[in-house]
């Protein structure tokens, strides 16, 4: 039975996967996926934000090689980075409940 970090990891595999490829690269994201991607599996996350340009933002700033598709490697660091933050906000919050 995988550990529950390897199921985190097969998960992020996984969905990265099940939506690459759609429209070309099997193994990038373009602007269209990443989109159904975050849409799909960040709801909360889009709905909370307020800036119609937010998917375009975050496609520019992940694509490092600037060949306007995201790889599993520039996924990864997205995820990373919303993780990073939400580990800060909870850590924030139970700051001020103490």
């Amino acid at each position: 039975m995988p550990s529950q970090l390897e199921g985190a990891m097969d998960a992020l595999i996984t969905v990265f996967y099940n939506y690459s490829g759609n429209d070309g690269d099997k193994l990038k994201l373009n602007k269209g996926e990443l989109k159904e991607l975050l849409n799909s599996e960040l709801t909360d996350f889009l709905t909370s934000q307020k800036d119609p340009m937010l998917v375009e933002k975050i496609m520019d700033d992940l694509d490092s090689n600037k060949d306007n598709e995201v790889d599993f490697n520039e996924f990864v660091v997205l995820v990373a980075a919303l993780t990073v933050a939400c580990n800060d906000f909870f850590q924030e919050q139970k700051k001020k409940t103490k």
